[in-house]
Order: C-alpha cells, then sequence, then structure tokens
C-alpha cells in the first residue's frame, strides 16, 4: 500500500474525528431539543464514517492515532460553548459544503453512501440556517431523524476582520508617523487618535447600515399590511403557493394559509417571514449594538501597535510596537484560516508579510515627508 494513500486515509479520518467532535458540542451546546438531536444523529453519522477508515487503517497495518481533535475544531468547541452554536454554525456549514464531494473520487467509498450521507449533512445545515430560532423545518428534522437512527450561523469571521482592520489601519499610521519622528508623545497621541478614529468610523458606518436596512425592513412590512388590508384573500394565497413550493400538498398548504389569514397578527407574522423573508423581531438588527460591537472589535486591533508607547520611548517603542504588531498579524491571518481551511503557516506569513510590508511603506513614506517638510 502506498505511503500516499495511508496518509490520505489518515486525513480522512482526521476529517471524521473532527466532525464528529463539532456536532457533539453544538448538540450539548443547543437549547432546542429536536435541533440537539439533529446535531447528535449528525455526530453518530461521522463517528460510523471514522470507523470505515479505521477498519481500511488496520488492513494496512497502519498505526491509529489517539482520536483527538484538530486545533481548529478544538477552538470551535471552545467557541461553541462559550457563545451558542449560531457563532459557529455558518462556519460548520461552509466546511461541509466544500467538503461534500470529497470522497466522490476515493474508490474506497463506493457502494457505501457516504458522498449521500455527506450531501445530506450538507443540505440539513443550510436549511437549518435559513429557519428561525425554532429549529429546522419539520421536513428536514424527520428526514435526518429517520436516516439517522440506525447508526445509533459569519459573525465569528466578521470578528476576526473587524480586528484586523483595525490592527492594520492603526499600525500603518503609528508606522507612518514614526518615519517622521520618534517622539513618543506623537506617537502615542496619533495611535490613539487613529484608534478613536477609526473605530468611530466603523460604528458610524455599521450603525447607518443596520439602521438603513431597518428601515427598509419596517417600510416592507408596512407595505405588506397595507396589502393585505385591501385584499386578504389573495395575501392567503401567496401564502399558500409559498406553503406549496416548500413542499407541502396542496390541501394542507390551503388549510393552513386560511388558518393564518385569519388573525391579522398571525397573518403579518407569517408573510413578513415566508414572503419577506424579514425576522418580525429583528427588522434587520440592532443598530446600536452592530455599531457597539464594531467599535469594540476594531479596537481590539487597533490598540496592538499603540500597547508598547505607554511603556517604552523611542526606538525601542517602535521596534516592540512592530515586533507585537507583527505576531497579532500572524495570529490574526491564523485565524482566517478557520474559514478558509488553509495551512496555518501559509495563511499567518502571507498575513504577516502584507501587514509588514504596508507598514514598511507608510514608514518609508512618512520619513521622505518629514524629512521634506523639515
Amino acid at each position: 500500500m502506498p505511503s500516499t494513500d495511508i496518509r490520505r486515509y489518515l486525513e480522512n479520518w482526521q476529517g471524521e474525528v473532527d466532525g464528529a467532535a463539532q456536532y457533539h458540542a453544538l448538540a450539548q451546546a443547543e437549547k432546542n431539543p429536536k435541533r440537539a438531536q439533529v446535531y447528535e444523529n449528525l455526530a453518530k453519522m461521522e463517528e460510523k464514517h471514522r470507523g470505515f477508515w479505521e477498519d481500511r487503517l488496520k488492513k494496512e497495518g497502519a498505526r491509529i492515532p489517539p482520536a483527538r481533535p484538530s486545533w481548529r475544531t478544538t477552538l470551535l468547541i471552545w467557541i461553541t460553548r462559550r457563545f451558542g452554536p449560531d457563532a459557529v454554525l455558518s462556519t460548520v456549514a461552509g466546511f461541509e459544503k466544500t467538503d461534500k464531494n470529497m470522497y466522490v473520487s476515493q474508490e474506497e467509498t463506493e457502494g457505501t453512501g457516504m458522498t449521500a450521507d455527506e450531501h445530506l449533512h450538507d443540505r440539513v445545515l443550510e436549511e437549518i440556517l435559513k429557519v428561525d430560532k425554532e429549529g429546522a423545518s419539520g421536513s428536514y428534522l424527520a428526514q435526518v431523524e429517520g436516516r439517522h437512527k440506525s447508526v445509533g450561523g459569519n459573525a465569528l469571521r466578521a470578528a476576526v476582520l473587524g480586528a484586523n482592520d483595525g490592527l492594520c489601519s492603526n499600525l500603518s499610521l503609528v508606522m507612518g508617523v514614526a518615519g517622521a519622528s520618534f517622539n513618543n508623545h506623537i506617537l502615542l497621541l496619533t495611535g490613539l487618535a487613529g484608534l478613536l478614529a477609526g473605530a468611530c468610523s466603523m460604528a458610524l458606518g455599521e450603525w447607518l447600515s443596520v439602521t438603513s436596512a431597518r428601515e427598509l425592513a419596517e417600510r416592507e412590512i408596512r407595505v405588506e399590511s397595507e396589502e393585505f388590508d385591501m385584499d386578504p384573500r389573495a395575501e392567503g394565497e401567496e401564502l399558500q403557493l409559498i406553503y406549496e413550493s416548500k413542499g407541502m400538498k396542496p390541501e394542507a398548504a390551503r388549510s393552513l394559509a386560511q388558518h393564518m389569514i385569519a388573525n391579522k397578527d398571525r397573518a403579518m407574522d407569517a408573510l413578513t417571514r415566508e414572503e419577506l423573508g424579514i425576522e418580525p423581531e429583528e427588522k434587520g438588527g440592532n443598530p446600536l449594538q452592530a455599531a457597539s460591537v464594531s467599535f469594540c472589535l476594531f479596537s481590539l486591533g487597533a490598540i496592538i501597535p499603540v500597547f508598547p508607547f505607554f511603556f517604552l520611548r523611542g526606538t525601542p517603542a517602535v521596534a516592540a510596537s512592530a515586533a507585537l504588531s507583527a505576531i497579532a498579524l500572524f495570529l490574526f491571518g491564523a485565524l482566517g484560516t478557520l474559514f478558509t481551511g488553509k495551512p496555518v503557516w501559509v495563511a499567518g506569513t502571507r498575513q504577516l508579510v502584507l501587514g509588514l510590508l504596508a507598514a514598511g511603506v507608510t514608514f518609508a513614506l512618512g520619513h521622505l515627508l518629514g524629512v521634506g517638510l523639515s
């Protein structure tokens, strides 16, 4: 057996170990019992796949390592337990979508149904992302529970990018001024001003964006309400068509639509969710909350290149700022692999090189401007 095949078996095995661990964590953190059961069923399917690859490895006499989640999965599990399933669901769903065809070209899995299982995982998570906070639609819950009985949410990405924006922009600003002058007082003021200006700008932009989305949602709901007042029967027919498009039989769809339009509040709730695709309680989000989070994330990254200037002066302060920022650049790049699946060293080094290149350019320009102005 070629070593490349054994290595491939081990990679497949590790992927199933990671998947099972992640789904178990989602199930433990999920408050909705039905959805938690879906996650447990998916975890059991991953464990069955893991057993398949363990059997292949044993037949080849290969050593099977301890079943431990990779660092990416370990971090995602920690975030799941700390912030809940919604914080990582979109990331996990993205991995499932990327890997759903991973077994198509592997002849060992022919006739096992493993590719179909991976496609099911992708469809289930996609469905969960679409539905409201009460859980997945009945048809998918029934399908997953039934198929797995025999086997026994990108907020996270936005957080990393927000902090990274603060780090890169303020590092370039501080280094640009440092190129002109090593005056500690000026550099500290520049860094803090850049932090506040950037964070306020990001927060304002986020507030305006969410506020606009909220106002648009409120307008659409208001128009829908007026249309319901003018012709509730037509709105009921629209609901019926929507329910039929989701797989309901015509009689059941008609009965449910009639039940909904019998009460305006109930009908508006259904029309808002089903026709407009808007959560009535959220209406596009909370502007103040979005602005506050954006402010904090940008500030978290922007304070890193400023921090050494509180304790050091002159060249040591600038060097410490660059060194601390370089570490942070690599770490933010590494965290980005949670969503891309790229090797840590590749993503981290790329982020480090690009960030330091930007800082170096601004330092050189600052030096030229400082000499010219002096």
